[in-house]
């Protein structure tokens, strides 16, 4: 908050904050002729769409006192946007000004008595905010005076031609405003100034260091050892301590520096002749090498450059370490990483202590030329922070060094090269001469071969192989080549308009279909990825686009002509960009009315990131907090994709330990065995890519140490956390035999209830236990390879849906029916697990009943299993014994599709235990997710509530687990979104209600007989067994027909439960929209019902005239 004085005296608290699309209409009203007169006729949306930056100045009640937009280029058709460098340097005295610390004002408006004030106000937050920025320039086409407030704060550019060019020209310079703070070597005489700066952390240092540290660290400065403050106006506002001892060892067992030649000195074999120093460019001084960028040992040539603290080398090549891969979750083992030669001579000093008042830390990077000056035989300057410490300015310019999972150091690594100094970083067309030097660069790169091939089109047609238009630009740095991107048109943007949610960032209306692009390729030296997006931003003014997209493909697809790498910082300058939930179209029946091909064509899902010129100079907010989950649930996945999709957060240290790692694709639809949910399909991780974001850990979790926050790994691995996320649900068990002898039993005879024992011995070979996709590839390859073409009977054990579906994957794999067996456990009272449970509806019960004897398949009721292999070793099971309730069961077997029973996995439920963490049945939470420790949550159907609520009977498994998820990071986000309001927890006499969560919970597979079935209803207590009585039905359709379709609609008319069952495929998408729907959404469904008019509802809801009002949900009929 700060304050600002109109022209009669008025003072106002004001807020500086980035132009929203909603301050539009305000921003009109307050253009007047005097504001036309300047800056020409201005659409406000057009102009905030385009503008790289856009602030606005509010007061307390939200009113809109002033604006002003910023772009990279001047205003209208007075030069092209590409070419108004060398237009400034060639008519004005403004050689000094480059497309890095230039911006030039598009438009400022401002209530007429707040203009001076509202002006100044802005222009200091914008020099403030951009840490390169030294010029503002105001170029118009008219020779109008300026307003009152621009002359205040313009001063007119000194023209070197007479005439000169049919415009006006006016700068704004940094020192005026916000400029940049004296450093010098700290002196004891600082001591006062200084402690009022570590006021806020004296308490945590003093404790650390003792109650005179500031002073003795002053003092104690020697060689290896230095401290400076920052001064404005003569007082000191920042300190910083710096030391050349480092333990470089530690820091290469835990961080991955070996692109930085492990922060050493290169040897004398690594160093090759350098390149002759340009003429008119020679100094004298010290010469500081470092080995080329993941240097082996090779020769390569180097080019000097210049730098306050003498002459340094850039290095010339790009090397991958850290880069995110879409295709693998861990490194691949083929790959073989080569160790530069290095010296035992420190290459690196590192910032001890830095502190610095709120109001200058922008200005933290006034710091870096005068402690590289302290070091002039060192080329890296490191810093190391707290991964729960939020990041801070300074660190924006530096690199985050990617820790080795083994790493046990609390604290995450920042890297900056000396010549990360150098402003003279320029973006330009590439031409055929910097293929040497691009070659050079990226040839240790994953898929380089292609990023050449894409270059070689570009110089020889400027189109690639489909004839799409191609451009290349190269970033230099003192004439040496740092960067390449290439970027072709976007062809397919209907495309993308139709599947993302692309409208979330920009209003597309406003933007050409030219001036979308795509990013084939980008590489970037590591020393300069603090310039990453303002080599975006070059790139989209050089290449006159708006907007960029930079699709990443599934690793099941062979893109060729995808990006070179999937680079960090890239993704980092992107957002990442939701697909939109699809309507299945009824082509044939929508006729002309049908969207284009264009938009319906099935292609490959990919997903999407993007960026724009209005993001160019948004940051990120960076958390380095590590969040561990454990289990990849639709609960866990919903989580994680929470926040890897909030734009404005960068989460760094986000960890998914599964057992089977990241949840598979099904190159085979006949490998799903299991029941769906439909929280998230194949094309749906693909459009999502979470891996992209995330660390993928395979295996097991066998113990928390919550002293030391760590998970044990069933490998020996420890994973640690800051925030522990238990998602593991509840999988199916192997069963234990009750080791009962079935045939000494009197017929009819009851047992006694067993209690729930773990199997603990060996499990056979065709003993299957489905969960996952795992499971389900692995038993689909062994049915191939030993089961489906061989004698024998299969036998599928266990009451739910999924027993179903298992039978008809068999059935599908052309095993005969009459080889399958179907054998159902005994129900016990209030069980939801019961044959007749599982599905909810008589009709559906019917039509499996008949399917399976169709089919010739073996249906067993109420069997308990006594044996394996008559209690003999069961490996291989050649034959399962049950207890029924009529005559003992003994089949032969030649595979056991074991569904039996879900629980808590074992070792996740040791862990938990150990951990002393509450466990009552399953893990106890409290209404915010948490457990007892406050650093662990837990969601899914893993837990239950804590019995002070009094809901025994509601769990999360009650509760769509998606919806779950998503409302616990919802609960997480904000402890790190600023824009968020901080988490407060609820005296504990309020917090007696459990949160009801509103989304369906559903259900769908194959099931026998080829039927498709979805089960879509309400949140309940428990699986109700017969239809809800409250409400009314809509039923079309038969079984023996194949087009059953139900609807219940509550009191309120609303859609509460839809189930299908359908010989032939239908749209589930788009049926599960219906859930929720008042009828009158849809066409006054039960009118029309009542009246006899509605006698197919598959054929109904296909009807354009329903499809359109699913699409548009809002829109109510009249």
């Amino acid at each position: 908050m700060r304050t600002i004085t109109s022209s009669g005296g008025k003072v106002e608290t004001v807020t500086v904050r980035r132009t929203e699309s909603s301050d539009a209409h305000a921003i009109n009203s307050l253009i007047s002729p005097a504001t036309v007169a300047v800056f020409g006729r201005v659409n406000v949306i057009n102009l905030l769409e385009k503008a790289n930056l856009a602030v606005t100045l509010s007061n307390a009640k939200n009113e809109v006192l002033a604006h002003a937009a910023f772009s990279d280029h001047p205003i209208g058709d007075i030069v092209d946007q590409a070419c108004w460098e060398p237009f400034l340097h060639d008519n004005y005295s403004a050689e000094k000004y480059t497309p890095l610390n230039t911006l030039f004002l598009h438009l400022f408006v401002a209530q007429p008595i707040f203009s001076i004030g509202s002006a100044k106000e802005i222009v200091r937050t914008v020099f403030n905010a951009i840490t390169e920025l030294q010029y503002i320039c105001l170029v118009t086409p008219t020779s109008q005076c300026l307003e009152r407030a621009l002359v205040k704060i313009f001063e007119p550019m000194k023209s070197l031609k007479d005439p000169g060019p049919q415009c006006s020209a006016f700068v704004c310079h940094r020192h005026n405003y916000c400029p940049r703070l004296h450093v010098r070597r700290a002196r004891v005489e600082d001591h006062d100034d200084l402690t009022h700066i570590f006021a806020e952390q004296t308490k945590a240092l003093t404790g650390f260091y003792g109650p005179y540290f500031l002073a003795e660290l002053i003092e104690a400065q020697d060689d290896e050892n230095h401290a400076a403050v920052c001064e404005n106006e003569g007082t000191a506002v920042g300190f910083i301590s710096v030391s050349g001892d480092i333990n470089l060892k530690l820091l290469n067992e835990c961080f991955e520096l070996g692109p930085f030649n492990g922060l050493y000195k290169p040897s004398p074999e690594d160093l090759t002749e350098t390149a002759p120093e340009p003429e008119g460019e020679r100094t004298t001084g010290d010469t500081n090498t470092i080995s080329p960028q993941g240097s082996t040992g090779e020769d390569v040539d180097q080019t000097k450059v210049f730098d306050q603290g003498g002459v340094t080398e850039i290095p010339n090549e790009v090397s991958e370490p850290g880069d995110i891969q879409a295709c693998a979750a861990e490194p691949q083992g083929s790959e073989v990483t080569l160790e530069p030669r290095v010296s035992v001579t420190p290459n690196a000093f590192c910032i001890q202590l830095f502190v610095i008042y709120k109001n200058f830390e922008m200005r933290s990077v006034d710091f870096l030329p005068n402690i590289f000056k302290l070091f002039p035989d060192r080329d890296f300057c490191i810093i190391s922070v707290p991964k729960l410490a939020p990041e801070f300015p300074l660190l924006q310019s530096f690199l985050r060094v990617v820790p080795h999972h083994t790493s046990s150091l609390p604290q995450e690594l920042y890297i900056f090269h000396r010549s990360g100094l150098l402003k003279t970083f320029v973006v330009s067309l590439a031409v055929s001469a910097d293929r040497p030097a691009v070659c050079n660069m990226v040839k240790r790169l994953s898929l380089h071969e292609s990023l050449l091939e894409d270059l070689d089109m570009f110089y020889q047609a400027h189109r690639d192989m489909d004839g799409t238009p191609l451009q290349a630009f190269v970033a230099q740095v003192q004439n040496q080549l740092v960067g390449i991107v290439i970027i072709r048109n976007e062809e397919d943007i209907d495309y993308i308009r139709a599947n993302y949610n692309i409208e979330n960032f920009i209003y597309f209306s406003h933007h050409r279909y030219e001036e979308h692009g795509q990013l084939c390729h980008f590489a970037l030296n590591p020393i300069f990825q603090h310039y990453a997006k303002h080599f975006l931003k070059e790139v989209l003014r050089l290449a006159h686009k708006s907007c960029l997209y930079y699709p990443i493909y599934p690793s099941y697809h062979n893109q060729k002509n995808s990006c070179a790498h999937y680079l960090t910082s890239v993704l980092n300058c992107m957002v990442p960009v939701r697909p939109r939930r699809q309507i299945v179209y009824p082509l044939e029946e929508l006729g002309i009315n049908a969207p284009s091909k264009q938009i319906t064509k099935d292609q490959v899902p990919y997903a999407l990131n993007h960026i724009n010129r209005k993001l160019t100079m948004e940051p990120k907010v960076t958390i380095n907090a590590r969040i561990v989950v454990v289990g990849a649930s639709d609960t866990g996945l919903a989580f994680l994709e929470v926040l890897a999709f909030c734009p404005h957060l960068r989460f760094n240290n986000m960890t998914l330990i599964s057992t089977h790692g990241f949840p598979g694709y099904y190159t085979n639809e006949k490998m799903r065995f299991l029941s769906t949910s439909h929280g998230s399909s194949d094309r749906d991780h693909a459009q999502m890519s979470l891996r992209s974001w995330i660390n993928v850990v395979t295996g097991k979790m066998v113990g928390i140490n919550r002293a030391a926050k760590h998970v044990l790994m069933s490998g020996g691995r420890k994973v640690l956390y800051d925030h522990l996320i238990l998602c593991t649900g509840q999988q199916y068990q192997v069963p234990c035999p009750t080791g009962v002898d079935g045939s000494h039993l009197p017929p009819k005879s009851q047992l006694p209830a067993q209690p729930r024992r773990r199997y603990t011995g060996p499990v056979p070979s065709n003993l299957f236990t489905l969960n996952d996709h795992h499971d389900c590839v692995t038993a689909y390859q062994w049915l191939l390879n030993n089961f489906v073409e061989l004698k024998g009977n299969a036998i599928v054990y266990g009451n739910t849906i999924d027993v179903y579906t298992c039978v008809e994957t068999l059935l599908c794999l052309d095993v005969q029916g009459y080889r399958i067996h179907l054998v159902h456990l005994p129900t016990t009272e209030g069980s939801s697990c019961s044959p007749s449970s599982c599905f909810s509806n008589p009709t559906v019960e019917k039509a499996m009943k008949k399917a399976l004897e169709k089919s010739g398949v073996h249906v067993h009721h109420n069997c308990l299993l006594d044996q394996m292999n008559d209690g003999q070793n069961p490996e291989p099971i050649t034959s399962l014994s049950f207890t029924s309730d009529s005559q003992p069961l003994r089949l032969e077997c030649s595979v056991f599709m074991n569904l039996s029973s879900k629980g808590v996995d074992y070792d996740a439920f040791k862990s938990i235990n150990d951990a002393c963490l509450v466990y009552d049945g399953r893990l106890v939470i409290d209404t915010t997710f948490h457990t007892n420790d406050s650093t662990i949550r837990a969601a899914g159907p893993l837990t239950k509530f804590a019995r002070r609520y009094h809901a025994d009977q509601w769990s999360h498994s009650s509760f769509n687990s998606r919806e779950v998820g998503q409302e616990l990071a919802a609960a997480l986000l904000p402890f790190f979104d600023p824009t968020l309001e901080p988490a407060v927890n609820s005296p504990a006499d309020l917090d007696r209600l459990i949160p009801i969560y509103t989304q369906a919970k559903i259900q769908g597979g194959r099931l026998p007989g080829g039927y498709s079935y979805l089960h879509v209803t309400k949140p309940e207590q428990r699986p109700s067994a017969v239809h809800p009585v409250e409400g009314r039905e809509i039923l079309t359709g038969r079984i023996e027909t194949g087009n059953y379709f139900h609807l219940h609609l509550n009191q309120y008319d609303l859609v509460e439960t839809i189930t299908c069952l359908s010989l032939k495929p239908f749209p589930v998408s788009n049926y599960l929209c219906l859930y929720g729907k008042h009828e009158l959404l849809l066409n006054r469904l039960c009118s029309c019902y009542d009246e006899g008019l509605v006698h197919d509802l598959y054929r109904q809801l296909s009807q354009k005239k329903y499809v359109f009002k699913i699409l548009f949900p809002v829109s109510v009929c009249r």
